[in-house]
């Protein structure tokens, strides 16, 4: 039979977040009414963390911590492999885009991994769904302190301005990283609550990143962001993006093989190990970025995210036909 190539609907957010950057770009929030914006998006980071505090699994952890090999070849895509592969694009592209969107590649090879479609493109692909959870929290736990660490030591040591390494530190402390642990320890009182209530609190996560990239796109427009990026700095963006994905994917299946990983764990390891988290990168860079700053820096990571999406929809549902075929017995 021969093999269609099927690719992924529209994910119904991406078109969100594409509406709310024309929606900045067409009606900025101004003066008094963007700072009203930047306080309602600071409110709505730390119900974000706090949310994901109380909604960590310290049970799905344990379950999955184990297997601590797979948990460190993770750590090492996202915390070794990516900076080098975003430090590279940088000093590559710097001479033919803005400045700052260089920033922006760095910055968001430096994000943790995604939690929610991590996991939700390994059970789809028929992976190790306990490593999964667990590879992708202990991901975003330390990125809360190692991305901040590696943006003052990798960006900010290198002189860039509108970066105050130590203030960075202490908000990102005091709004993402302070709620997340009173939401963990709190999870014995609310846990059961917030797992009832999943699609109720749901949209918490979505409506958050979408009220932080209007304010910070707003005050990028204001600042003039559309006068200083043009079609080559977004053309550059995209290739840029592509390259260090496909030599990800490519470096991914290299070091499963060569480790001699079992299908579901190569899986963990494609899906926890390729991509960079927008709920963490958009509030992250509001605390790490100067405010003019921020809209033009997660360009790369909106562009970056887009892509991952995109192209981890296609592979988990080509994992999840050849799952089938086994157990079938048919084959493509």
């Amino acid at each position: 039979m021969a093999l269609r190539l099927r690719l992924p609907k529209p994910d119904g957010f991406m078109l969100l977040l594409l509406a709310t950057v024309l929606a900045a770009s067409v009606l900025p929030a101004r003066g008094e009414a963007l700072a009203l914006f930047d306080h309602a998006a600071d409110v709505a980071i730390v119900l974000l963390f706090f949310l994901h505090g109380a909604k960590l699994s310290r049970q799905a952890i344990v379950s999955g911590i184990s297997n601590w090999r797979l948990h460190l070849m993770v750590l090492g895509f996202t915390y070794v492999l990516f900076p080098a592969l975003g430090l590279g694009a940088a000093q590559i592209a710097g001479g033919m885009i803005d400045p700052v969107l260089a920033q922006g590649l760095v910055f968001f090879a430096l994000l943790p991994s995604t939690v929610q479609s991590s996991i939700a493109f390994t059970a789809m692909a028929r992976g190790n769904v306990a490593a999964a959870v667990c590879s992708a929290s202990l991901s975003n736990l330390l990125g809360i302190v190692l991305t901040p660490l590696l943006v003052a030591f990798l960006i900010h040591s290198s002189g860039t301005a509108g970066v105050d390494g130590l203030a960075s530190v202490q908000k990102i402390a005091t709004q993402l990283l302070l709620p997340f642990i009173g939401g963990h320890l709190l999870r014995p009182l609310i846990g059961n609550w917030i797992e009832r209530h999943k699609k109720l609190l749901q949209p918490v996560d979505r409506s958050s990143i979408l009220l932080v990239v209007y304010s910070a796109f707003s005050a990028a427009v204001v600042n003039g962001v559309w006068q200083r990026v043009g079609v080559v700095d977004l053309a550059v963006l995209v290739i840029a993006s592509v390259v260090i994905l496909g030599i990800v994917i490519a470096t991914n299946g290299l070091v499963a093989r060569a480790a001699k990983l079992p299908r579901e764990d190569a899986i963990v390891l494609l899906f926890c190990g390729s991509k960079k988290s927008l709920v963490s990168g958009v509030p992250m860079a509001g605390a790490l970025f100067a405010p003019a700053q921020v809209g033009v820096v997660i360009l790369p990571l909106m562009i970056f995210h887009h892509l991952q999406l995109f192209v981890c929809a296609w592979l988990a549902a080509r994992y999840a036909r050849e799952s089938e075929c086994v157990v079938t017995g048919v084959r493509h």
